[in-house]
């Protein structure tokens, strides 16, 4: 193993093992300015931005979308959905620094400061596709109330592509908070697809796609 990929992937077990959200904010601020070309290296290959973009495309019913980038990082995601289509999109990211790399790329109308496991501040049923890419694992947002939240701000027919680290689908309750939306009349499920999250590195996401059908 080259000494380029171990400090990835201790930095990831870091962001991954992080005890709070402050200790999960510095990681991601000292890791800003490399993430992408780290992610980028040939034996990570982060794949996983590239198949949420290419799921909230084929889902979308509109064309000329609204999207909420939750947890937008550096803007992988955003910059793979303008590549597929014409849409108008907002980023929102725990970490002042990655929001300094996204603003660089242009593809975000708006870019806000949020903590995902507090409500997001924008009005309901503002967006068409909400896609959350990488934040759904350990160390970082659980599923309530933020599964509630992007349903919350998304129009009603309109879809959430998120993926969440495949280990913890179960015991992170997101399979459940999933059921209980479901039950409450708030969304169907599209799919709970498991596919690459890094090709090569063993990491799996389940790639979760929901449909807003309730009012939440």
């Amino acid at each position: 193993m080259t000494t380029q990929v171990l400090t990835e992937n201790v930095r990831l077990a870091g962001a991954r093992n992080a005890s709070s959200k402050e200790a999960c904010m510095a990681m991601y601020d000292q890791w800003a300015t490399s993430y992408n070309s780290d992610l980028a290296d040939a034996s990570q290959d982060y794949v996983a931005p590239i198949l949420t973009a290419q799921a909230a495309l084929q889902l979308n019913n509109n064309s000329r979308p609204t999207v909420l980038d939750a947890g937008c990082g550096t803007g992988l995601v955003g910059q793979a959905l303008t590549k597929g289509s014409v849409m108008v999109i907002d980023g929102a990211d725990l970490s002042p620094a990655m929001l300094k790399i996204a603003h660089e790329t242009g593809v975000y109308r708006d870019l806000i400061l949020a903590d995902l496991t507090q409500p997001i501040d924008r009005p309901d049923e503002s967006y068409d596709v909400v896609t959350c890419c990488g934040t759904f694992t350990r160390g970082h947002v659980g599923p309530d109330p933020a599964l509630r939240e992007f349903l919350r701000v998304v129009k009603k027919g309109g879809t959430i592509v998120a993926t969440v680290l495949h280990e913890i689908w179960l015991s992170g309750g997101y399979k459940a908070e999933v059921e209980k939306l479901v039950a409450e009349g708030l969304a169907t499920v599209v799919s709970t697809e498991v596919n690459d999250y890094r090709k090569g590195a063993g990491d799996k996401a389940t790639f979760l796609a929901l449909r807003k059908t309730g009012t939440a």
